[in-house]
């Protein structure tokens, strides 16, 4: 538990609050670190600082948790918020809803590199390296396949991550990239 304390003293007759005011939260708000990364609570894994949350319901909030380190592992975009990566790994959850063999292949492979990567689990891996190396040895494999290949299309078929990689979208409906920009050959 953080207790932070105003440094002011009260004026005289006023009573002194301890805690610290919403003005002072929101000053230091960028230098304060009040907790985890990722909250799993129930059934739902929550991102407290950027206020996005995911709700789990066939795979285990822990599961979902370890698969969004997996899906920033494999597809590592420094620049790309969680939010997007925890869209892409929903899939996997409502799949799993409607087919045992998925559901099993997800649990079963997230239990497999947990065991592997020892106490505290993969997401306890603080080194990416460490992960790597993890993902290395298993790439072969069924699930690391079916996580990989998803995450193609649900990671990059996101029209809000564009913008991140410069991509403006199809040009048909804007008259096609020869009329747009195809023949700027500003860098001669």
């Amino acid at each position: 538990m953080v207790t932070i304390f105003n440094r002011k003293a009260a004026p005289p007759g006023r009573v002194e609050k301890s805690g610290i005011s919403r003005r002072d939260l929101l000053k230091r708000g960028g230098t304060l670190s009040l907790g985890a990364l990722l909250v799993i609570s129930g059934n739902a894994i929550i991102h407290p600082q950027a206020a996005w949350g995911l709700e789990t319901s066939n795979l285990k909030p822990e599961t979902m948790a370890s698969l969004l380190q997996l899906a920033r592992d494999i597809y590592p975009h420094d620049q790309i918020p969680d939010r997007f990566y925890a869209i892409a790994i929903k899939a996997y959850d409502t799949k799993a809803g409607t087919d045992a063999d998925h559901k099993k292949l997800i649990e079963d492979g997230i239990a497999n590199l947990d065991q592997k990567a020892g106490k505290g689990g993969y997401i306890g891996l603080s080194w990416e390296d460490d992960r790597l190396a993890l993902l290395r040895g298993i790439e072969e494999t069924p699930f690391f396949q079916t996580v990989r290949g998803g995450l193609v299309t649900g990671l990059y078929n996101q029209k809000d991550i564009w913008p991140y990689f410069g991509y403006e979208g199809e040009s048909y409906s804007k008259g096609g990239y020869i009329a747009r920009g195809f023949d700027d050959i500003e860098w001669l």
